[in-house]
């Protein structure tokens, strides 16, 4: 098939192209910056350059591609998060999520291409109420933290879009945090880098759980759900075990080598960090990949975060 990828050198996209080149498809890889292109031709892929926020470019470029599959890897995540101003960090991400989704379901509808697929995340968006682990059906937070409203608002569009779209198979796939290459949980990245000189504490009782993908097994479930024909939906693409800050965090020191973390209360934290921060570590949820599993029959090749970060750090 030929696949046209948005998003190409991302932290997924980057490991997403040679896993479509292997499988055999043809990779149209879209980049918004000129000088990430030869990168792509030498993957293998051949690169096209528009900036996903001006409609007419990527008309033209999907037009160009005449694409079986469409798949949006969007993000525009660069330089630390500010948690207190989580929705100035996610701006041009949001962006991608909502005005980006729509310019690449008008081009898929303009060529004809059938399936879409589309990131989307899971873990903090669900209400904090119930149990621990949540499917997919489980609803989203009704009132999140202030600083979190756009960037909620904005995956709630996304998964609308897609997955209400006529003519078009729609699949969402919900990651957890990201972990591996390329990410703030790699060798050498920033939550990596704030645990090592231990200025990650875990925040009151530490209850809230983060569900964790590698970045490897995010491609997965791109090529599980990569054929025309197969399922539609919304499916959450993460490890077997939703992870406790009281736990990974910890565990994560372990494995670096790191002092143990601080233990702060409650009221510190969002006096420090702010309330997402608080929210993150106390209420968030987990969520279930139980879903991809029996319907794509997709699982993940790190089922658990405790062998994954040992073996991605």
């Amino acid at each position: 098939m030929r696949v046209f990828l948005a998003g190409a050198t991302g932290a997924v996209g980057q490991r997403l192209v040679p896993m479509l080149l292997d499988d055999g498809h043809e990779v149209v890889a879209m980049t918004r910056t000129a000088a990430k292109a030869d990168g792509l031709r030498e993957a293998g892929a051949l690169p096209v350059v528009a900036d996903a926020l001006d409609r007419e470019a990527v008309m033209g470029a999907v037009a160009g591609a005449e694409p079986d599959v469409i798949v949006h890897q969007m993000t525009a995540l660069t330089g630390a998060l500010d948690l207190r101003r989580f929705d100035r960090t996610f701006a041009t991400t949001n962006r991608l999520r909502t005005e980006g989704t729509r310019h690449l379901l008008d081009a898929a509808r303009q060529v004809g291409t059938r399936r879409l697929i589309a990131q989307s995340f899971t873990g903090w968006p669900f209400a904090p109420t119930g149990g621990p682990v949540k499917d997919e059906d489980a609803p989203f937070d009704p009132e999140p933290p202030r600083a979190q409203r756009a960037s909620l608002a904005a995956i709630r569009e996304l998964e609308a879009l897609v997955t209400g779209a006529d003519g078009i198979e729609g699949v969402v796939l919900r990651y957890g945090g990201f972990y591996g290459p390329g990410t703030s949980l790699g060798g050498d990245g920033e939550v990596t880098q704030l645990v090592r000189k231990r200025r990650l504490p875990v925040v009151g009782d530490g209850a809230g759980r983060s569900s964790f993908t590698h970045v490897d097994d995010a491609a997965g479930g791109v090529l599980a759900a990569l054929a025309p024909g197969r399922p539609t939906g919304v499916f959450a693409i993460v490890d077997d075990e939703p992870a406790r800050s009281a736990d990974w965090i910890p565990d994560l020191a372990a494995a670096l080598g790191a002092p143990a973390p601080r233990h702060v209360p409650a009221w510190l934290g969002r006096l420090a960090a702010g309330e997402v921060a608080v929210a993150m570590m106390t209420r968030s949820r987990g969520a279930s990949n139980e879903r991809a599993a029996d319907v794509l029959g997709w699982r993940p090749t790190w089922p658990s975060w405790r062998v994954g970060f040992r073996q991605a750090l």
